[in-house]
């Protein structure tokens, strides 16, 4: 029996409210052609504790279930503090509607303003906005962004060393667009941007040149060479960051002559979820804020001369009139952006540098190490935050497969991006880890060879 949270007499008294004798009347209108004329295929229903107990079972079932990962790509597992879930569950926080009006939506304007200030910081721009889906949408945005100011323009620099996914997504935008995609290519020796490459490339024609930051396989890129070349010849530099936490210890993309700053959030605090949602952002420099999509909460002053907050600088309208408007994201992202504010509100200035450093410090403990296996060594030599590729003895996906047996998910076998890293794996290491786990990893990889 399906369960009907309703006794036989509420459901008699809503069906004669409605003026009808049996449930099977509401269907009247519908042609006995189209109707199923059977229960759904569905098994029967359970209670709530066998129901759990199933949930359990099958969640043991999955492969991953206690196993350590080094996974990363643009999902990076981060030590969130407990008081992140407990105030983002709280009622008056669990809706995501746009804050449209004012009057009765100060708490979450307050949170998207607070919010636009860290990325500020943390980015070295003037103006920083909210709901942007994703690290992918994100640069999507960026580049449809650089192409609003720079309208005679028609060539997009996409580098190699971007993550393939943000590149997909950049592609299905501009399929219908008259833009052109061109890829610039990579060091081979450092990983990063060939600068040579680059100004060959470059031209009048180029709306704007994206980087990575870190990039893909986790090189640290010189954006202000980058940024000197672009502007030389009249486009703009975009720079998107997959690992927000490196923002913490880099130099700002703003202090290297950035123009569009985008990237993904989900380091603070948001966690891995099996995806998403995640939390995409964008800050940009105060002369192209107009162009700017999303949401943008600004501060001012009611009548009486009190504190409030209002969104500024675009109408409700500027997101749903189509071509015309700068973005068609109408989805609010306000929860997740509420859980990287409190994770950054907790953490502070230097709790995240903190945090960083410990990334750094464990990266440099496992190169120790990995430096001793006869037969690895580093894809790229350029320098890294808590990411490298690594170039294995045989296949990649073969020592994966052995790390695997022994409780460990090594990295990600990057072969299935591009084939000629099939002997490469990329390895991400956070402070969710232990050096013991740092130390199993590389023992399992030395068994794998």
């Amino acid at each position: 029996m399906r369960f009907i949270p309703n006794n036989e007499r509420a459901r008699q008294e809503m069906l004669a409210e409605m003026g009808v004798s049996n449930i099977e009347a509401l269907f009247a209108s519908v042609p006995e052609a189209v109707r199923l004329g059977r229960p759904l295929a569905l098994p029967e229903g359970l209670p709530e504790q066998d129901q759990l107990e199933r949930f359990a079972a099958l969640a043991a079932a999955n492969a991953g279930t206690g196993m350590t990962s080094f996974l990363g790509a643009g999902a990076y597992p981060h030590f969130s503090p407990l008081v992140t879930d407990s105030l983002i569950q709280r009622a008056e926080f669990l809706t995501a509607y746009t804050p449209y009006q004012p009057e009765v939506s100060q708490g979450t304007l307050q949170a998207i303003f607070e919010f636009q200030t860290f990325m500020c910081l943390l980015t070295g721009m003037d103006v920083a906005n909210a709901s942007v889906y994703d690290g992918a949408s994100a640069t999507t945005e960026a580049v449809l962004m650089a192409d609003r100011l720079q309208r005679d323009r028609r060539r997009v620099l996409l580098p190699a060393s971007l993550h393939p996914y943000y590149r997909e997504v950049v592609e299905t935008y501009a399929h219908n667009l008259d833009l052109e995609l061109e890829t610039a290519g990579l060091d081979d020796r450092s990983g990063r941007l060939d600068l040579e490459r680059l100004d060959a490339a470059l031209g009048d024609d180029v709306i704007c040149v994206v980087v990575q930051q870190p990039n893909f396989y986790g090189i640290i890129e010189d954006l202000e060479a980058a940024a000197q070349r672009a502007h030389a010849h009249g486009a703009l530099l975009v720079a998107t960051v997959g690992e927000a936490l490196s923002l913490a210890v880099l130099k700002t993309p703003g202090a290297c002559g950035v123009d569009i700053v985008c990237g993904e959030a989900q380091s603070f605090g948001v966690p891995l979820a099996y995806g998403g949602p995640y939390l995409g952002f964008m800050a940009c420099r105060d002369t192209h804020k107009r162009q700017l999509p999303g949401r943008i909460s600004g501060e001012t002053v009611d009548l009486e001369g009190r504190r409030g907050f209002v969104l500024t600088l675009a109408t409700r309208e500027q997101h749903i009139r189509r071509e015309k408007a700068t973005s068609n994201i109408c989805t609010n992202q306000n929860l997740v952006m509420l859980s990287a504010l409190i994770y950054l509100t907790v953490m502070g200035r230097e709790g995240l540098k903190e945090v960083a450093g410990q990334n750094v410090s464990l990266m440099a403990y496992f190169l120790e190490g990995l430096a001793r296996l006869p037969g690895y060594g580093l894809r790229y030599g350029g320098p890294r935050f808590n990411e490298v590729a690594v170039r294995c003895p045989g296949p990649a996906a073969e020592v994966a497969a052995a790390c695997r047996q022994r409780g460990i998910v090594p990295g990600l076998v990057l072969d299935r991006f591009d084939g000629s890293l099939a002997d490469t794996l990329l390895v991400a290491v956070t402070e969710t880890h232990h050096k013991r786990q740092v130390d199993a990893l590389l023992a399992a990889l030395a068994e794998a060879a």
